[in-house]
């Protein structure tokens, strides 16, 4: 019997949670089939199968499980059942037209626990034995111990549903509450679900920067016409030539990472009594991801071109909406560029995200009245936002920093480009 235990997902990180199991106590799994999606406190992460043979879960959907901790159980004695996919398709539960001349279909779990082999084989070896149900009657899971406690309802008034009585997650979370006045007959219905492992570390990172920075926001305004002719007139040569399409986020990249490169102390981050600056310019990008928000991280943007930026902008977010992104790939970054804009964002006040002691928020471009050469134009115009750590970062770099990144942004044929588009855009 194979001990399956949590890997560990990366520096720092002691416990990960179990967020979805993808099989069943008595599946058949395949060598490195996934059976589980775990979440750690910086991203999801697929668990596989170390072994082909019969699983045994050991924790539930919802669990806190420590780094080496097991969680499942592989009978790698255990034969495969007829008809199970040498992919790695759990075969439990599952019938397939033609995977037997005689029409038998791929022998069904008992009690979940472990597969009944095909009448024509010797019976798969048992898993563990199972308890006397009356052990476990009325005795909650872990998760559901939690939740029982969380709305102060005892186990004594809760009947379990699970093996043997046992009161499991979704029995709590049914669980009776007090009556909170007469019924109007109208529907009152709530929905209550735990929040990720990784969503109540964003909400742990939010408070902390909140609580123990002196974070100030500074805004400026950005007329976008010049990027909006640049990318008129090359967007389709670019996408042609790299396959990747030119977007914003490589003007403001590298628009950032001039202005870091002006106003270093935007660059730098507080460790204990200590300042420390960096030379190198890492750009976290915040991503909206199927998890929620994914940083991953441009290492040295400050050696990248427009092609290089909008290369890795396009394949760290992919792998970030796809939940591929991994730990290492998030960690680390001196200041991160957020884009509310995608959203419709009007004006925001990004937060800080820690340790580092710089955020800039885009926002949508909106078509503005503005005076240019002493006359009133309508203009595509882009508020931006710099949040910043008041702790390390003076009012003059911040300012300065913000109004070189508009100044690049709004000259960037000169600025960005050494006056020359084409070769800036390898074209």
């Amino acid at each position: 019997m194979l001990e399956m235990k949590v890997p560990s997902p990366g520096e720092s990180i002691t416990e990960v949670e179990i967020a979805r199991w993808l099989v069943k106590t008595g599946d058949y799994v395949t060598k490195d089939q996934a059976v589980a999606e775990v979440d750690s406190d910086k991203a999801t992460l697929e668990l596989p199968a170390e072994a082909s043979g019969v699983i045994t879960l050991q924790a539930e959907e919802g669990e806190a499980v420590k780094v080496g901790q097991v969680v499942c159980l592989i009978d790698t004695k255990a034969k495969a059942p007829a008809g199970a996919s040498s992919a790695g398709t759990s075969s439990a539960g599952t019938s397939s037209a033609g995977t037997s001349s005689a029409g038998t279909s791929p022998s069904q779990p008992v009690k979940q626990e472990a597969p009944v082999a095909p009448k024509s084989t010797a019976s798969a070896p048992s898993t563990a034995p199972i308890a006397p149900a009356s052990s476990a009657k009325q005795v909650p899971s872990p998760a559901a111990r939690k939740i029982l406690a969380e709305r102060e309802i005892p186990a004594s008034a809760v009947v379990g549903t699970g093996k043997g009585g046992r009161i499991t997650k979704d029995d709590a979370l049914k669980a009776s509450k007090p009556s909170m006045g007469t019924p109007t007959g109208g529907v009152r219905k709530e929905v209550r679900t735990k929040m990720s492992m990784l969503r109540r570390k964003v909400a742990e990172r939010l408070v902390s920067a909140k609580n123990e920075t002196a974070m100030l926001t500074t805004f400026n305004e950005v007329d976008m016409t010049a990027i909006y002719d640049l990318r008129a007139k090359y967007k389709d040569a670019f996408k042609e030539r790299h396959n990747v399409s030119l977007g914003f986020m490589s003007f403001f990249t590298l628009a950032v990472v001039r202005a870091l490169k002006l106003f270093p102390d935007v660059n730098s981050m507080i460790d204990g009594q200590d300042k420390v600056t960096y030379d190198f310019c890492d750009i976290s990008i915040a991503v909206s991801g199927p998890k929620g928000l994914m940083v991953p991280v441009i290492r040295n943007a400050e050696n990248l071109s427009f092609r290089g930026v909008e290369a890795e902008v396009k394949r760290l977010a992919t792998r970030a909406r796809d939940g591929q992104i991994t730990v290492d790939e998030m960690t680390g970054g001196t200041f991160t560029i957020t884009n509310g804009g995608v959203f419709g964002s009007m004006l925001s006040t990004p937060i800080i995200n820690p340790p580092q002691s710089g955020i800039l928020g885009m926002h949508n471009i909106v078509d503005r009245p503005i005076v240019r050469n002493g006359q009133i134009v309508i203009a595509p115009v882009m508020y931006v936002a710099l949040s910043y750590d008041h702790r390390i970062i003076d009012g003059r770099e911040s300012v300065g920093f913000l109004v070189a990144v508009k100044e690049a942004l709004e000259n960037p044929i000169e600025i960005l480009m050494n006056g020359n588009p084409k070769q800036a855009l390898e074209l």
